[in-house]
C-alpha cells in the first residue's frame, strides 16, 4: 500500500512582527495564501522500525534534522503504529526560500501517515503534533488563504480565499536563516503592514485592493543585509507586475500579476536576474 501527498509552497501576503514575547519569540500577524508549486510525498509502510527518506535533492538531510522525520517519529509516539514509514520526496519548491517548504512537507506526512495507518486524527490533533516541530506546519496543514498569529499557530481561514491572479517567484541564489533573522530584529523599529486591510480587501475579493496593501516586517532587515531582494522587488513593478512583496523571511520576492501575459512577461524579463524563476497559480480550494 502507498499513500501519496502534494506538499503545496505558501506566500506571505502580509507579515507583521508585533512585538517581542516574554518568552523570547516574537507575536506575528500574518495573510498566508497556498500556491500550485508542490512538492510530492509517497509513503510506503515497511516490517522495520525504520523511517527511511529518499530524495530527488541532495542539500536535505534524510535524518532527524527533516521535519518529515520528526512528524513521522511524533505520530508514531502518539498513536504506536506498527513497523516503520519509507518516504520519497519529490522536492519542487526551492530550499531556505521563505516559501514554508519544510513545513508543507512536514504537513503532507502528518496527513499521509494518517491516512496510511487510518488513524483518525482530527485536523486539531494533528495540529497539537505539529506545534513543536514548526509554526508554519499548522497553516499548511489547512492550507487555502488564512489570516495566520500568534507564533504562527493560530490559524483563521478567510471567508473568501485570496482573489485568483497569477504569482510570478523568483528566488535569488543566497539562502536566509529565519531564526536568524528574528534573532536580529527589533520589533519597534520595523515598518508595519496594514493586515486588517489586507484582510477586508481578500475577504471583498477586491484584488485591486489588495495589491495596495502587501507588506512585510522582516523586509527591513532583510532587504539591508540583501540587497538584492529590493533590486528584484523593484524589477517586478518595472516589469509590470501590480505589486511586489518578500515572502517570509525570504529571499524569495513575489509579484503578483491579473493576467497570465504580463506574468509571463515579468518572469521572462526576470530570468536574466535570477535563475530560479516560477509563475505559479494561488490555489483556492
Amino acid at each position: 500500500m502507498e499513500i501519496i501527498e502534494k506538499a503545496p509552497a505558501k506566500i506571505n501576503l502580509g507579515l507583521d512582527v508585533l512585538y517581542k514575547r516574554d518568552d523570547g519569540y516574537h507575536e506575528l500577524e500574518m495573510i498566508m495564501a497556498s500556491i500550485d508549486l508542490a512538492d510530492r510525498l509517497t509513503f510506503q509502510p515497511i516490517r522495520e522500525e525504520k523511517i527511511i527518506i529518499e530524495t530527488n535533492s541532495g542539500f536535505l538531510p534524510t535524518d532527524r534534522k527533516n521535519n518529515i522525520f520528526q512528524a513521522i517519529e511524533a505520530m508514531k509516539k502518539h498513536y504506536n503504529f506498527p513497523g516503520g514509514i519509507h518516504v520519497e520526496l519529490h522536492k519542487n519548491i526551492p530550499v531556505a526560500a521563505g516559501l514554508g517548504g519544510g513545513s508543507s512537507d512536514a504537513a503532507a506526512t502528518f496527513r499521509g501517515v494518517n491516512r496510511l495507518f487510518s488513524l483518525n486524527a482530527t485536523l486539531e490533533d494533528l495540529t497539537q503534533l505539529a506545534i513543536p516541530i514548526g509554526t508554519d506546519i499548522p497553516f499548511c496543514l489547512q492550507g487555502n488563504t488564512a489570516l495566520v498569529t500568534g507564533l504562527g499557530e493560530i490559524v483563521t481561514p478567510l471567508t473568501n480565499p485570496i482573489p485568483q491572479c497569477w504569482v510570478v517567484l523568483v528566488k535569488p541564489k543566497i539562502s536566509v536563516s529565519t531564526p536568524r533573522v528574528f534573532s536580529k530584529i527589533e520589533a519597534e523599529s520595523l515598518s508595519h503592514p496594514n493586515i486588517e486591510k489586507l484582510k477586508a480587501s481578500i475577504e471583498k475579493n477586491d484584488y485591486s485592493e489588495m495589491t495596495q496593501y502587501l507588506g512585510n516586517s522582516l523586509e527591513d532587515y532583510t532587504t539591508a543585509k540583501f540587497p538584492v531582494v529590493q533590486h528584484i522587488k523593484d524589477k517586478m513593478i518595472q516589469f509590470g507586475a501590480d505589486a511586489s512583496v518578500m515572502s517570509g523571511s525570504g529571499p524569495t520576492v513575489i509579484g503578483l500579476c491579473d493576467k497570465y501575459s504580463r506574468a509571463l512577461h515579468v518572469a521572462n524579463s526576470l530570468k536574466g536576474f535570477c535563475q530560479e524563476v516560477y509563475v505559479v497559480r494561488t490555489l483556492n480550494k
